[in-house]
């Protein structure tokens, strides 16, 4: 974590970087999000997309992926929510363009469908393969 008063620095791209604890540069993009809508680049390392790895997050995307689009309705179902957390969650996701959310209307009911990007797709698959192999490298100890 950069120290209050640490000073931003931008690279070649216009990445905005700042020290961490350590010292060394933590890549960010301008807007806040990292590289790849998440994934963090420390120490020539790709690190895990933090985008998705909070639990909620996770859930959707992971929900997303073995279903062609869901409900509004059946997220929170799925994932044993409020419709405050979910609607926040699911704008992150929307935002870094890993879900799209479509509005529409069954007769006067409203309905918001979600379905994964192949962008989120791609962030998932990389997600799990960062997880896998951790798991290996584990239990390789």
């Amino acid at each position: 974590m950069a120290k209050p008063g640490a000073a931003a620095k931008r690279s070649s791209d216009g990445a905005e970087t700042r020290p961490t604890r350590g010292g060394s540069p933590r890549l960010r993009s301008v807007d806040g999000v990292a590289p790849d809508a998440g994934a963090e680049v420390e120490e020539g390392a790709l690190a895990l997309d933090r985008l998705i790895h909070e639990r909620m997050r996770l859930g959707i995307v992971s929900a997303l992926a073995v279903n062609d689009s869901l409900t509004f309705n059946d997220l929170k179902r799925v994932m044993h929510t409020t419709d405050g957390n979910l609607s926040v969650h699911a704008r992150k996701l929307e935002d870094a363009k890993y879900i799209t959310c479509t509005k529409s209307f069954e007769g006067r009911v409203p309905r918001t469908e979600y379905k994964l990007t192949a962008a989120g797709r791609r962030a998932l698959e990389r997600y799990l393969d960062h997880m896998e192999a951790l798991i290996r490298a584990t239990r390789e100890r």
